[in-house]
């Protein structure tokens, strides 16, 4: 029987790298043996190995053959012996996703070294830790939500140790990431890429950038999973294994202002990265740059719009106004055209299309393919007040504006006051209100002679307009400003504080413990004394749908 070779492979890997690495960590302890580092690391790449196949609560008997075929020369040459049925009943296995759930006492071990010495030890660990969950993933044809959710908890916990890492001042996770190690493995990402075209950005990259945008928990999650699935379907195509087809065409539901654009943006980059696209450019359109008004055009038009996208992501905004309209419109010709650049164009293009929820059922049950092609629908929450104020504090941040407390307490006021109905402008709300009081600022200081710097670049209880009905410092009601005597100037608070990073603490000088039998409770690392994660880049959701 043909064994996958693919887990042997990046855990023999996985050994190569680490295992300099970890010897040189014992070798600088005083007492420590260099000779215990590699059969450390291959009791590491076991128990993450098990942790991975527990993920989803059954070990299969692809996984439990891999898992045998690779551990018996390295760890126990009894597993060689053994069949599928007989590890499971050795529960092998079971119970092993708890390792999944924090760092390893290895990666503490290495983190605490990178931040006494400046190097990027755990970062490879995360690198190679990631291609070795990716590929336990792939071992299965068809590859469950819950291995996806536990690929992306895992690279959660420790890209998070990371980024505190990297806040420290020592080094930052590597480009290329877990995707590089993989590319290293299997050799799967060496087509040319078009010269005029900038490489495509690590994938750990991208997904960070997506982390950094404010709220929308779930529909982070769900893009991670998106990426993990392709990153497993890409490794199985890579070793000739089928490969269940899925589309990658989504359905994006929610009100205006949500981050609909930028996350469509992102997942352009990720589909790009992954293979999916060549380009990965993001093209958006709606009904206007679909319908044409004469017979025969709109086939021509939405043609025209696919070309523009061809090899990158076409994003159709307001897509449910194409079911809209009298018998002689040519929304449903849209649709219908739709439907087969799709179908001929699917390994070429991926398209998304947006709207609000209701309306959006209709647009799916238009065309009997359109819900075969679009089977997942993700769904983009209004923003909470907190979310839409650190969104207003975070525009202030990009144009280098600072906010008095009683500014943004009416920042708040204002934002809770208004109605959270259908249409509600979320993130372009803040915007417009951060515009607004820019522009009465301008206002109030034209009115000085000799403004301070910091005059300049605060906003004050003043700059904010009044709900509607309410009295308060400002004229009434949001467009409207009268200049007006600047008051005294007020002491400021940065609108989103910055902490200063300390002097490292110094790392714990214990080593690791004994190597640990497989799937035996790990030690205890130094403990982790990783800073807050680094500011993140302002969020561009306000800007988008």
């Amino acid at each position: 029987m043909n064994i996958d070779l693919g887990l042997e492979v990046t855990v023999n890997e996985f050994v190569r790298v680490l295992t300099p690495i970890l010897a040189q960590v014992y070798e600088d302890l005083p007492g420590g043996n260099p000779s215990k580092a590699h059969g450390d690391v291959v009791v590491e790449a076991f128990n993450l190995s098990c942790g991975f196949i527990d993920a989803d609560g059954r070990a299969s008997d692809d996984e439990l053959r891999a898992l045998l075929q690779t551990f018996a020369p390295l760890l126990d040459r009894r597993f060689a012996a053994l069949s599928p049925a007989e590890a499971r009943a050795k529960a092998i296995t079971v119970a092993q996703r708890r390792v999944l759930t924090k760092p390893t006492a290895m990666f503490d071990v290495l983190l605490a070294v990178d931040r006494n010495q400046g190097t990027g030890c755990a970062t490879t660990y995360y690198q190679h830790a990631m291609a070795l969950g990716h590929m336990v993933a792939s071992l299965d044809a068809a590859t469950s939500r819950s291995e996806l959710l536990a690929l992306d908890d895992f690279r959660s916990v420790l890209f998070t140790k990371l980024q505190g890492l990297a806040y420290e001042g020592a080094d930052a996770p590597q480009a290329g990431g877990a995707t590089a190690a993989l590319a290293a493995v299997t050799n799967g990402l060496a087509d040319k890429i078009p010269d005029e075209l900038p490489p495509p950005r690590p994938l750990d990259e991208l997904l960070a950038e997506l982390e950094a945008l404010v709220g929308m928990a779930e529909v982070k999650r769900e893009i991670k999973l998106v990426a993990n699935l392709i990153a497993v379907q890409n490794l199985r195509a890579e070793r000739k294994l089928p490969v269940l087809e899925t589309s990658r065409h989504l359905v994006f539901t929610g009100n205006p202002g949500t981050g609909k654009t930028t996350v469509a943006r992102l997942l352009a980059e990720i589909y790009r990265t992954l293979k999916v696209v060549d380009r990965g450019q993001l093209v958006e359109t709606d009904r206007s740059g679909l319908v044409a008004g004469f017979v025969g055009h709109t086939a021509i038009k939405v043609t025209e719009v696919f070309d523009r996208a061809d090899q990158g992501v076409l994003l159709i905004d307001e897509a449910y106004s194409l079911v809209r309209g009298s018998e002689s419109d040519f929304g449903q010709e849209a649709i219908d055209t739709i439907v087969k650049l799709v179908e001929d164009r699917r390994d070429r293009i991926v398209v998304i299309a947006a709207g609000y929820p209701d309306e959006m059922d209709q647009f799916v049950n238009a065309n009997p393919g359109l819900k075969s092609r679009f089977p997942r629908t993700i769904a983009f929450p209004d923003y909470s007040t907190d979310e839409l104020v650190v969104i207003f504090e975070r525009l202030g941040e990009r144009n280098h504006y600072t906010c008095d407390p009683d500014a943004l307490g009416r920042v708040r006021a204002w934002i809770e006051a208004q109605p959270r109905t259908k249409g509600f402008g979320n993130g372009r709300l803040a915007r417009n209100l951060f515009e607004e009081a820019a522009g009465r600022q301008a206002t109030r200081l034209v009115e000085l002679n000799d403004p301070t710097n910091e005059q300049l670049v605060t906003l004050t209880s003043a700059d904010i307009p009044d709900i509607p009905g309410t009295a308060g410092p400002g004229t009434a009601g949001p467009g409207t400003a009268s200049p007006g005597t600047a008051p005294a100037a007020t002491p400021t608070t940065p609108l989103r504080a910055t902490p200063t990073p300390g002097p490292a603490k110094p790392a714990d000088t214990a080593g690791p413990a004994e190597p640990p039998t497989p799937n035996e409770a790990e030690p205890s690392g130094p403990a982790n004394t990783a800073g807050p994660a680094g500011r993140s880049t302002p969020n561009e959701a306000a800007d988008h749908a």
